[in-house]
C-alpha cells in the first residue's frame, strides 16, 4: 500500500494515527494517509508563515520563475501522479481522465507562471504620483474535493505562490494520497514551508473547520458543496478572511430548435458525463425545444451507450466508478424518484460496487429531484419545452448559478441568449470548457470571486495605493 507522511516545513512530519484510502472501482484499500491533529495543523500554520516573510519579498521574476519550475515537476511526474488519481478517485487513466488532469495541471501551472500584477500607476502629475500595489496576503489556506484531487489543488496553490504568498492545503480524505505526493514533489524544488500539507478523515478533528477559524491564515479557497462553503464563509468572519469559494452548479444547457441532434450529441454528453459527471461545471439539466427533443435524445443514447464503463486502470475504460458510497447513494436515489416520474432512456440501474451507468432521463421538469437537486453523477435528465421564454426561465429557476450553455446553429442568436443566462459561464455548442485564461466562478449560491486570468490572481493580494 502507498503510505506518505504531512509535509511541514520541507520536511516528513508523521502522525500518531493514520487512515486508510479504499480504491473506488474495487473497495480494497489502496494506502494510508496520516490523521493530523491541531496540533500538526498548527505547525503547519506556522511554518507557512515564517516562510512568508522570505517567500513575500522575492522579485516577480523569481516568482515565475519557481512557479514554471513547479509546472516542470509536475510533468515530470505526470504519469505517477496519475496512477495515483485513478487509484483514488477512481476515473479512467485514458480519455478524459487521469492523465488528461494531470496534462491539464502542468499546462494550469505554466500559463499562471506567465501572469502578472504590475504597479499600476493611477495618477502622474504635477499633483503628485498615485500607484497601485497589489501584495501578497500571507498564508493562504487551500480545502479541496475529491474529483479532480490534483488539478484544483494546483488551481488553488500556484497562484498563492506566483503571487508571493505561502500554503497550507488539505486534500479530501477520500483522495489525499495524490495531493500528498505532489506536495512532496513541490518541495524538491521550493524553499522549506512555502508549500504545506495537513490530511485527515474528518472523524476526530474538522481540520477544514479549524483552517476556516484559524487566526494565522488570510485566505481561504475552497472548492466544493455550497453547504460547507456556507459553513466556511461563517468560520471565516471572524477572522475577516478573504475567501474565493467555488461552490456547487447545477448547470443548465438549452438546446433551441435549429439545432442539429447529430452533430451536438458528442458535446451534449461530455458536457454532462466529464469525469463521470463528477464535476461542478457539467451539465445537470438539459432542455431540448419540443421540435427536436426526441431526435436529441436519441442521439444522446446512441452515443452514450457504447461509452466503455469499468476500472480506471483498464486501458479501455472511458468512465469509471462513482467516487464514494454517500455520492452512490444520491444518484440511486435521485435516479429512482425519476423512475416514478419520468421515463429511462439508458441505464437506471445500479452496478455492482460504485459503478453506475450513463444514464439518461426524459419526461421530467422543474420541481422534480432530478432536475432541482445537483445530481454529481453520471445521469442527465432532458426537459421537454416549446417556448424559449419558458427555457430560460426554468434555467434560471435555481439558487445556482455556475455555467450554462446553449446549443443552436445560429452563433449570434446564441450568444444573445446567453447573456440571459444567470451564471458565471457561458459557453456555446459546448459546455465546461474552462480555460486558465477567462475568469471562472459563480453567482448566486454557486460561489465567491473567481479563479484563472489575471482576475483570479489579483483575488491572492491586497490592494495598496502609495501617494506620493
Amino acid at each position: 500500500m502507498e503510505e506518505f507522511d504531512l509535509v511541514i516545513n520541507g520536511s516528513a512530519h508523521t502522525t500518531v494515527d493514520r487512515f486508510i484510502v479504499i480504491n473506488p472501482a474495487t473497495g480494497e484499500p489502496i494506502g494510508s494517509a496520516p490523521n493530523a491533529t491541531l496540533a500538526d495543523l498548527d505547525t503547519a500554520v506556522a511554518s507557512a508563515k515564517r516562510a512568508f516573510v522570505d517567500w513575500a519579498q522575492k522579485s516577480d521574476a523569481d516568482l515565475k520563475e519557481a512557479t514554471l519550475a513547479v509546472a516542470a515537476k509536475i510533468g515530470e511526474h505526470a504519469e505517477e501522479l496519475a496512477r495515483l488519481v485513478t487509484l483514488e478517485q477512481g476515473k479512467p487513466l485514458n480519455g478524459l481522465g487521469s492523465r488528461w488532469e494531470l496534462g491539464g495541471a502542468q499546462a494550469w501551472a505554466g500559463y499562471t507562471a506567465g501572469l502578472s500584477l504590475p504597479v499600476k500607476v493611477l495618477q502622474n502629475d504635477n499633483a503628485g504620483r498615485v500607484e497601485l500595489h497589489r501584495k501578497p496576503l500571507g498564508v493562504v489556506g487551500s480545502i479541496t474535493p475529491w474529483n479532480f484531487p490534483v488539478m484544483i489543488a494546483v488551481w488553488h496553490m500556484l497562484p498563492a505562490i506566483r503571487t508571493g504568498n505561502t500554503v497550507v492545503v488539505k486534500p479530501s480524505p477520500f483522495t489525499p494520497l495524490a495531493t500528498l505526493r505532489l506536495v512532496q514533489i513541490i518541495n524538491e524544488i521550493l524553499p522549506p514551508g512555502v508549500v504545506n500539507i495537513v490530511t485527515g478523515d474528518d472523524t476526530k478533528v474538522n481540520l477544514g473547520a479549524a483552517m476556516s477559524a484559524h487566526p494565522d491564515i488570510r485566505k481561504i479557497v475552497f472548492t466544493g458543496s455550497c453547504a460547507t462553503g456556507q459553513k466556511v464563509m461563517q468560520s471565516a468572519a471572524a477572522t475577516m478572511k478573504r475567501l474565493t469559494l467555488e461552490l456547487g452548479g447545477n448547470d443548465a444547457g438549452i438546446v433551441l430548435a435549429d439545432a442539429d441532434p447529430k452533430a451536438i450529441a458528442e458535446g451534449l454528453f461530455w458536457g454532462g458525463f466529464i469525469n463521470n459527471g463528477q464535476t461542478c461545471a457539467a451539465m445537470k439539466r438539459l432542455y431540448v425545444h419540443d421540435d427536436i427533443h426526441d431526435a436529441v435524445c436519441q442521439a444522446l443514447v446512441d452515443y452514450a451507450s457504447k461509452i466503455p464503463v469499468g476500472d480506471g486502470l483498464a486501458e479501455g475504460s472511458v468512465l469509471g466508478p462513482i467516487q464514494n458510497r454517500m455520492q452512490f447513494d444520491k444518484v440511486k436515489r435521485l435516479v429512482e424518484d425519476a423512475k416514478t416520474r419520468g421515463k429511462v432512456l439508458l441505464g437506471g440501474e445500479a452496478g455492482e460496487g460504485l459503478f453506475f451507468p450513463p444514464t439518461i432521463v426524459a419526461g421530467l421538469k422543474n420541481g422534480d429531484p432530478l432536475v432541482d437537486e445537483e445530481q454529481f453523477g453520471p445521469v442527465l435528465p432532458v426537459i421537454r419545452y416549446s417556448d424559449i421564454e419558458e427555457a430560460i426561465a426554468s434555467a434560471n429557476d435555481s439558487p445556482n448559478g455556475l455555467g450554462g450553455s446553449i446549443w443552436s446553429s445560429d452563433i449570434e442568436a446564441a450568444r444573445k441568449l446567453a447573456l440571459r443566462m444567470q451564471c458565471g459561464s457561458v459557453w456555446i455548442n459546448k459546455h465546461g470548457a474552462i480555460q486558465p485564461n477567462a475568469p471562472f466562478g459563480g453567482v448566486k449560491s454557486s460561489g465567491l470571486g473567481v479563479e484563472f486570468g489575471e482576475e483570479g490572481l489579483a483575488e491572492y493580494t491586497d490592494i495598496q495605493t502609495v501617494f506620493s
